[in-house]
């Protein structure tokens, strides 16, 4: 019992905090402060809150604010009677407490006496249980209450109640009469679902995970009560990832969220947690989610109608992901709305289904709603809808939409000279995420595309302009000179008046990163203009207003690409000047302008090679330093909960001095800034010389350390990278830049490596082979990729210690025991989604890259390899099967390939290589089709005699491919290219099993080729061997063979000029002139 002196001075301290006097309020708590050290503050304190009539409410309820913040850390200071003492009455004031606030405060002391009794208390659990049971709304409401305050240690004491607590407790309170105590029952159900999500413990609770539903659902309909709707959702998010949510809970969690989505009556940011959930369902199940088809189905509509229905731009991701754009057209709005909007709810969603859903079950659906609202000539909405999920899906369904090309891009050049305004903004969106996600095969549309985005440069709408500038950054950067040289100049001279003519900054960065991917298209036929571009660049770049820091540093990185375009000789009277530019950057605190830098470095060095040598000791230095930064730092942690009086938390007496209540924030643009400087010192070690020999030791040692000890994925992918560029300055300083080495030869006695670079290749490797065993799939990819560029550049004695741990890793990856495969198998197995005949995931850029590697160990160890030749080739092929998706099954054909031809294969030729090559053939996929006819012709070329028995059966299954129309698409035209390079492959390995009578007319009718360049010396050499042979069969299609000869001679052909000379001497023997 307390003092009424203490009680009464406790009192006034109160109401002290409770006035609206700052001053008032700050010596109340200074007085406070010292008192509540004391145990003594505790009797005080209730006494005050049991005071029901002798004090405020508002005094009583700080009393409780205050108790809650303090009972831990004095409730073991007093005897076992008191504390029996003290909770007895606290259960007794929650009994009779009328005031809410009051209430809920001392719910929330009970909650942490709860934590403190390791032995348990019964007595707060059988109160509980009664009060669940009363006549009483309030009091059955107090019970949930509760629990969901007592959640922690309901989940970590209380596993063998469960069953009980889900029988007699949550099922009676879902389907009580009371509105209230229905809300208190899904609050306190859902925070222990969230608890347990991971649990298997969620077992025990997930079946009613419907009757929480069915009453968000009434909630929904009847009040809109968001505050319990958003309650669920956090629940359904929480369980997302469960791997005990099985498909019956996915369907009835989507379907909730699409209600909520649906619903314009309630906020925004609630609709787009609804939306978030479906996200992160797609995300987390996959093939579950895929699965459900009509499910899909709805998702999607659902998602069409919202951006078709809403007035906002559909393009406005592009926009608003720009900080120029956005702060323009907040135009000093000081009342900025940062909400999610319809469309930005909607498109986030479907990005995330695109890329995350097999492909096999979200591309169908979503090309089916993008090609009915195109085709909608009434409604302008409905093709916005439309053209805006094209370029929504582009990314995450790149691989389908290359192969469709043919048919939707008629549609989208339709919708870029629509009459609306708005449908022309999105059609240059679409072709602005088709440029960059669907190469090379956007490449063959450039006569078409380029005219048109170049009419849209003058559109009258500003964000039309704005996206087709984006539209020609993502087309321009990988075309070739040919491709954009009728339009140049023009596009040059209308680019450059944009920017002088527009003072919004977003259409001129767009201006400015459009110039510097036609300056990378054109190459040095941007000579002409980069005189008067460095003008205008020399401009912004000396720009010193920090919110035109952007536009600086995109000129900056104009300047970068152009010295790409025009090389070392032109771009030299510039690179004083830059380089000048890019290191005043590094002296702002700006880290974009920072980024903007390392960019520039990374291309100055490639450019001017060791010319760039005299600013490495200025430059390595920072870069080093930046890489070893932290981009960490630890704040105080905030409260949200007992965020009131934060100065009289426990925690100024104990987290201060043990550290605790801090968290980490990460600085993602100091992240990317690590980025960009891993990648510029990559570029310098591989492009400066020997000059970079002296900073081998310290560059090493910071990209080791990154690598081995960094959190962030992007940085260690970065560092895999970098690290075989290491190597090359050290075979320039003791190999005149190329290490001799021959295939296969591991003798010890004729290694050609100095020790120099055996030290840097083998320390190298060490960190590569880590990176390969990390649990981050693009990081083991770029793993993989370094492996292979140091065993190609070294030789074979770069894997003298290394083979069998590399070999390990590889074999692992191939047949998904590596670490970063077992914790997705282990998942979806648990979540029961794993199956050979729906794995759609497997074929990543990592599986391309491992296969890409084995082909290396082939080209490296030559004979070496052959003992473990029957592992990898059983496990390359299992990614053949026709269960397999398309990409799997290519990308097996392209490997097995690769490796007939650096190795003998003709122990597995019955048993492996021809079955895989017939079914490769027979494949409706032309990629597929293409690479096994490329090892269909490799295989005859190896193996000569050993397979002239199967020529027969070969040859019928090649024939289908020469009636493929030169019109089709490029896939298809490269599959008939290879099937005429396989079928000249085998006239050169064995002529007389070849019948040429029936073989070389259709033959000649498939020439020239159309796409695949690199076979013209084969066929060509096979053509001219039979015309040196005089041989007959040939010597009868003389009219069509000398209209191959003539095309392919011809000035525009795509025929290398040395087997060009080669055929000319040939016509003109014939008698031949075009």
């Amino acid at each position: 019992m307390a003092s009424q002196d203490d009680v009464s001075q406790m009192a006034s301290l109160l109401l002290g905090l409770t006035q609206p006097n700052t001053e008032t309020i700050r010596h109340a708590e200074a007085t406070l402060k010292p008192i509540l050290k004391d145990p003594r503050c505790v009797p005080a304190l209730f006494e005050i809150i049991k005071g029901r009539g002798n004090h405020a409410d508002s005094v009583r309820h700080v009393a409780t604010i205050l108790l809650r913040k303090r009972i831990a850390s004095h409730y073991g200071k007093f005897d076992k009677g008191q504390q029996v003492q003290l909770k007895s009455e606290l259960l007794q004031v929650l009994a009779s407490e009328t005031e809410r606030p009051v209430r809920g405060g001392v719910v929330g002391i009970v909650a942490v006496l709860a934590k403190q009794e390791s032995e348990g208390w019964e007595g707060l659990w059988q109160f509980v249980a009664a009060a669940a049971g009363d006549t009483n709304a309030e009091a059955r409401e107090l019970a949930f209450w509760l629990l969901q305050e007592t959640t922690e240690t309901i989940g970590l004491h209380l596993q063998d109640q469960f069953t009980n607590m889900r029988d007699t407790l949550f099922a009676k309170g879902l389907q009580d009469p009371e509105t209230v105590v229905q809300k208190a029952t899904v609050k306190a159900l859902g925070q222990l679902m969230s608890f347990l999500a991971n649990e298997p413990d969620i077992q025990i609770f997930l079946g009613q995970l419907q009757l929480v539903l069915q009453v968000a659902v009434g909630r929904l309909q009847q009040e809109n009560d968001e505050d319990t709707i958003a309650t669920v959702l956090d629940v359904l998010y929480d369980l997302s990832y469960s791997p005990s949510v099985g498909p019956g809970q996915l369907k009835d969690m989507v379907q909730f969220a699409l209600l909520c989505i649906q619903n314009s009556n309630i906020d925004i940011t609630i609709r787009d947690s609804a939306a978030l959930v479906i996200a992160t369902l797609a995300e987390a199940k996959p093939k579950t989610f895929g699965k459900e088809d009509a499910l899909v189905v709805t998702v999607l509509e659902t998602l069409f109608t919202l951006i078709e229905n809403s007035p906002e731009s559909a393009a406005g991701a592009l926009l608003e992901s720009n900080p120029a754009w956005k702060e323009e057209e907040e135009d000093g709005d000081d009342d900025i709305n940062d909400s999610p909007t319809e469309t930005s709810m909607a498109q986030g969603t479907l990005d995330m289904l695109a890329c995350e859903l097999p492909k096999k079950y979200i591309f169908g659906p979503c090309m089916t709603r993008c090609m009915a609202r195109l085709s909608n000539t009434q409604s302008a909405s409905s093709r916005k809808a439309g053209i805006a999920g094209l370029g929504v899906i582009a990314e995450g369904c790149s691989e389908p939409l290359r192969e469709h090309l043919t048919d939707l891009m008629p549609h989208v050049l339709a919708a870029a000279g629509d009459a609306d305004a708005q449908v022309r903004e999105c059609a240059c969106f679409a072709l602005g995420q088709i440029s960059e996600h669907c190469q090379p095969e956007i490449l063959g549309y450039s006569n078409q595309i380029l005219p048109i985005v170049f009419s849209l440069l003058d559109d009258a709408t500003m964000s039309v302009q704005a996206t087709s500038c984006y539209v020609l950054e993502m087309f321009c950067e990988r075309l070739e000179p040919e491709a954009v040289r009728p339009l140049l100049d023009p596009l040059v001279r209308k680019l450059a008046a944009m920017l002088e003519a527009t003072t919004k900054r977003a259409v001129q960065e767009m201006a400015v990163a459009a110039l510097a991917a036609t300056a990378v298209a054109a190459e040095a036929e941007f000579t002409p203009y980069i005189g008067g571009i460095a003008t205008l660049m020399n401009k912004f770049m000396g720009l010193q207003e920090e919110h035109l820091y952007s536009l600086r540093g995109r000129a900056l990185e104009c300047m970068g690409h152009m010295a790409i375009a025009v090389g070392k000789q032109t771009f030299r009277p510039y690179f004083t000047g830059t380089m000048q530019c890019a290191c005043e950057g590094l002296a702002t605190e700006s880290t974009d302008l920072h980024e903007f830098a390392y960019a520039v470095f990374a291309n100055l060095s490639k450019v001017m090679g060791e010319e760039f040598a005299p600013v490495l000791p200025e430059l390595v230095p920072h870069l080093v330093k930046v890489i070893g930064a932290n981009e960490g730092h630890m704040e105080k942690a905030e409260d949200t909960e007992n965020s009131q009086f934060g100065s009289l938390d426990d925690s100024d007496d104990e987290d201060d001095e043990n550290g605790a209540g801090y968290v980490l924030h990460v600085r993602t643009a100091l992240l990317e800034a690590k980025k960009g400087a891993i990648t510029a010192i990559g570029e310098m070690g591989l492009h400066s010389g020997s000059a970079f020999v002296p900073y081998l030791e310290q560059v090493m040692e910071v990209l080791c350390e990154a690598g081995r000890t960094h959190w962030h994925p992007i940085i260690k992918c970065e560092v895999a990278e970098a690290l075989p560029s290491m190597i090359t300055p050290s075979i320039i300083a003791y190999h005149n830049g190329e290490v001799n080495w021959q295939k296969g030869d591991a003798n010890p006695d004729n290694n050609p490596l100095s020790q120099h670079t055996s030290g840097i290749t083998a320390a190298v490797l060490t960190e590569l082979v880590e990176l390969m065993q990390e649990e981050e799939k693009e990081t083991v990819g770029k793993a993989c990729e370094g492996i292979q560029s140091v065993i190609e550049l070294v030789g074979p004695h770069a894997l003298s210690d290394k083979a069998p741990e590399i070999l390990k890793c590889t074999h692992d990856l191939l047949i998904r025991k590596a670490p970063c495969q077992e914790i997705d198998d282990a998942f979806e197995q648990v979540a029961g989604g794993l199956g050979e005949d729906d794995d759609d995931n497997d074929h990543e850029v990592m599986m391309t890259a491992v296969c890409d590697l084995v082909a290396g160990f082939t080209r490296v160890m030559g004979i070496h390899f052959i003992q473990y030749l029957p592992d990898f080739l059983t496990a390359i092929l299992a990614y053949a099967k026709s269960s397999r998706p398309v990409s799997d099954r290519s990308m097996a054909m392209g490997c097995v390939s690769e490796l007939a031809q650096e190795m003998d294969v003709s122990s597995f030729w019955e048993s492996q290589y021809k079955p895989a090559i017939l079914q490769g053939l027979a494949d409706p996929d032309d990629n597929v089709r293409r690479n096994a006819a490329f090892g269909c012709g490799v295989c005859c070329e190896k193996l000569g005699d050993k397979v002239v028995q199967d020529y027969p059966t070969l040859l019928q299954a090649l024939s289908p491919l020469f009636s493929i129309k030169a019109t089709n698409t490029e896939s298809t035209a490269a599959c008939r290219d290879n099937g005429v390079a396989a079928v000249s492959r085998m006239i050169m390995a064995s002529t007389q099993n070849v019948p040429l009578a029936q073989v070389l007319a259709p033959l000649l009718q498939a020439l020239p080729l159309q796409t695949d360049m690199t076979e013209n010396e084969t066929v060509y050499t096979c053509l001219l061997g039979l015309l040196q042979m005089n041989q007959p069969d040939l010597l009868s299609q003389s009219v069509e063979l000398k209209r191959v000869f003539l095309e392919a001679t011809a000035d525009n052909s795509r025929v290398a000029n040395e087997i060009k000379e080669k055929l000319k001497l040939a016509s003109e023997s014939m008698g031949w002139v075009a």
